[in-house]
């Protein structure tokens, strides 16, 4: 059964710093597509951040190119992080991990497993 779980929400001032973790097991290759996404009160959830490993394919919104990073963690494989600088009040939000279908430069299409969300609280 594939799970994922994340982890690294926090309350942060706007400018700061955060390091979303999502963990994921159950899955039968060592080829990861995983995204992240985020929901925020009275908005539709949308894709922030996608990872394919085997193609090592890259997806990032618009509102956070630049600010944010994703990747694989070199000594735990099964663990994916966002990494989120510059913070701004709009990145306030639940973020979720999932796994994805096919991710592309400008594209990321969840797939069906979520995890049970992080919250992010960007405030002064």
């Amino acid at each position: 059964q594939v799970q994922l779980v994340e982890s690294g929400g926090d309350l942060v001032q706007p400018g700061g710093s955060l390091k979303l973790s999502c963990v994921v097991s159950g899955l039968t290759s060592d080829h990861l597509r995983i995204g992240w996404f985020r929901q925020a009160p009275g908005k539709e959830r949308e894709a922030v951040s996608c990872l394919a490993t085997r193609l090592d394919s890259r997806f990032y919104a618009e509102s956070v190119r630049g600010r944010f990073t994703i990747y694989r963690d070199n000594e735990n494989q099964n663990t994916v992080h966002l990494q989120m600088n510059n913070l701004r009040l709009e990145d306030t939000a639940v973020y979720y991990c999932a796994t994805v279908a096919s991710v592309g430069g400008y594209w990321c299409y969840a797939d069906k497993y979520w995890g049970q969300g992080t919250q992010v609280t960007v405030s002064s």
